[in-house]
C-alpha cells in the first residue's frame, strides 16, 4: 500500500538541514502529509557520518522507531536512510538494519521513485553521485521560516586526513549563479528575510571569474532580503574580495565561521590542512581590519592521532589569542577509509575527554565574554520563533547571538533593540523606542 504520511529527521550539519527540508518538499509534492515520527508511514533518517557516535545513533534510532510504532499502532514504518551514512555504508545498511531505502546525498531527488518501489516490495539503493542534477529535479520552494538555508556549493577537494566528506559528498562543485539567484528570490518571496549560503567549502564557490563575494553582491540587490550569511568556510579560500565584502555590503552579517582544527603546525600538517597557525591568525587580522566588530567562530578537533600535551596547549593558546564568539569542538573520531584512522599513535579516550573539557571551558569563557561585551549595544534582531514565556520571541542579532525579547511583534519582524543582559548562550533585548522629533 502506498504511504500517505511522512517524517524527515536530519542529523548533523546545516547542509543536512537544507537537504532534509528539500526532501520534505519532495514528499509533500507527491501528496504525502507530514506527521510525527511515531505516526508516519515513511520515515527518512537524513544522516551524518562525520563522527562514529552519529553513525551508530542512526541504527539505534531505527530500532527505537520500529519499537515505538509497534507499541502505538502495531504497524511497521517504511524506513529510508539518506545522507552521508547511506553514501558511506550503502548495502551494509540493508544487512545491519533491514531498511527499505538507502539513498545518498547526491541522489535524494529520486526519493519519490524509491518510495514507490519500496511500497511495491522492492528495497532500493541509490548512491550515485551525479553533478548537481538533483537541484533541477527539486520542487519550487514553499513557505519558509524568516531565516533560510540555501546550498550553493557541495563536495570537498581538500582531503583532510580525518574527514570523510570527499568520499560521501564528492568533489567540489558550484551550483550555477542563475539557479542560486532564482532560489534566493523564491525564498524571499516565501517569507525569508535572511539567507545563509551553505557549502562544505562555501567560499570555494565560483563561476567563470566570479567568486562568492560577487554572488553575495548580487544577492544583496534582491528586494526584501535583509541579511546574508555563509558557512562553512576554509581558510585557503578566504579571498581579499570576500574579506572586503564584509566591509562594503551592509546585508552581509558580521559573523565568520572559519574552522582551524588545531593550534599546532605539526598537527595541522598531519591533518593535511593547508594553513599554519600563523597564516590563520594573520588572516583573522585582515578580516578584523575591515570589520572590527566581527564575531568569529571555529571548529576544533582534540586528540588527533599523535597529538602531544604541548601541541594541545598550542590549541589553547590560539583560542586565547583569537577570543571566539562561539565555536564547535569535538574529540577525534576515526572514520574508516580515512588516512588518519590508520595512524598507530591514537590518543587514549581518557586523554581526549580531559582535553575536550579544558578546551570547551576556554571556549565557553570567551563566548560569555563576547556576549557580555555586546551589552549596551543597539542592533537589529530578526525574530524567528516563540519563546517559553508569554509574549516572548527569540531572534538572532547580527553576531548570531540568540536574543530574547518581549513585545508586540510577529515572527519575521526586524526590531531595533538594546542588548540589556548577557548569559553564556543568549542575551535579553529591550526594544529601542525612537525618540520623538
Amino acid at each position: 500500500m502506498s504511504p500517505k504520511t511522512f517524517h524527515v529527521k536530519s542529523f548533523g550539519c546545516q547542509m543536512n538541514v537544507y537537504d532534509g527540508e528539500r526532501m520534505a518538499e519532495l514528499m509533500a509534492a507527491q501528496g504525502l502529509t507530514q506527521a510525527d515520527a511515531v505516526d508516519a508511514d515513511v520515515v527518512v533518517l537524513n544522516t551524518c557520518h562525520i563522527r562514529e557516535r552519529a553513525t551508530e545513533k542512526v541504527y539505534s534510532d531505527i530500532g527505537r522507531l520500529r519499537k515505538d510504532q509497534r507499541r502505538k499502532s502495531g504497524k511497521t514504518p517504511m524506513i529510508a536512510v539518506a545522507g552521508c551514512v547511506a553514501q558511506a555504508e550503502g548495502e551494509e545498511i540493508f544487512t545491519r538494519a533491514k531498511v527499505d531505502i538507502v539513498v545518498g546525498p547526491q541522489a535524494y531527488h529520486n526519493l519519490p521513485d524509491l518510495v514507490a518501489k519500496a511500497a511495491a516490495g522492492t528495497p532500493s539503493l541509490d548512491t550515485d553521485m551525479p553533478l548537481l542534477s538533483k537541484f533541477g529535479a527539486l520542487p519550487s520552494r514553499r513557505k519558509v521560516a524568516p531565516s533560510a538555508f540555501l546550498t550553493v556549493q557541495e563536495g570537498c577537494d581538500k582531503f583532510c586526513t580525518y574527514c570523510v566528506v570527499p568520499y560521501t559528498r564528492g568533489a567540489e562543485i558550484s551550483r550555477p549563479f542563475a539557479a542560486i539567484v532564482d532560489e534566493a528570490k523564491a525564498l524571499v518571496d516565501a517569507g525569508a528575510r535572511e539567507i545563509t549560503l551553505l557549502g562544505q567549502n562555501v567560499n570555494a564557490w565560483s563561476e567563470n571569474e566570479r567568486g562568492l563575494h560577487d554572488l553575495i553582491r548580487d544577492l544583496d540587490r534582491i528586494p526584501g532580503l535583509a541579511r546574508i550569511r555563509y558557512t562553512t568556510s576554509h581558510p585557503n579560500d578566504m579571498t581579499q574580495g570576500l574579506i572586503d565584502a564584509h566591509r562594503d555590503i551592509e546585508s552581509l552579517m558580521p559573523f565568520l565561521h572559519l574552522p582551524v582544527q588545531s593550534g599546532s603546525d605539526r598537527v595541522l600538517k598531519a591533518m593535511n590542512r593547508s594553513h599554519t597557525r600563523d597564516s590563520y591568525l594573520r588572516l583573522l587580522d585582515r578580516v578584523r581590519a575591515v570589520r572590527p566588530d566581527i564575531a568569529l567562530s571555529g571548529d576544533f578537533i582534540v586528540g588527533f592521532p599523535g597529538e602531544t600535551n604541548a601541541e594541545f596547549d598550542d590549541t589553547l593558546s590560539l583560542v586565547d589569542a583569537v577570543g571566539y564568539a562561539q565555536a564547535y569542538s569535538f574529540k577525534y573520531s576515526p572514520r574508516p577509509g580515512t588516512p588518519a584512522a590508520s595512524i598507530v599513535e591514537q590518543v587514549p579516550e581518557s586523554v581526549m575527554d580531559e582535553r575536550l573539557q579544558r578546551l570547551q571551558a576556554a571556549l565557553n569563557r570567551d563566548q560569555h565574554a563576547f556576549n557580555a561585551a555586546t551589552v549596551g549595544r543597539t542592533c537589529t534582531v530578526l525574530l524567528e520563533r516563540a519563546g517559553k514565556l508569554p509574549g516572548q520571541l527569540i531572534g538572532k542579532s547580527p553576531w548570531l547571538q540568540s536574543v530574547h525579547l518581549i513585545g508586540n511583534h510577529a515572527i519575521g519582524d526586524l526590531v531595533e533593540v538594546t542588548l540589556a543582559a548577557a548569559g553564556p548562550n543568549s542575551l535579553t533585548g529591550i526594544e529601542r523606542i525612537a525618540e520623538a522629533a
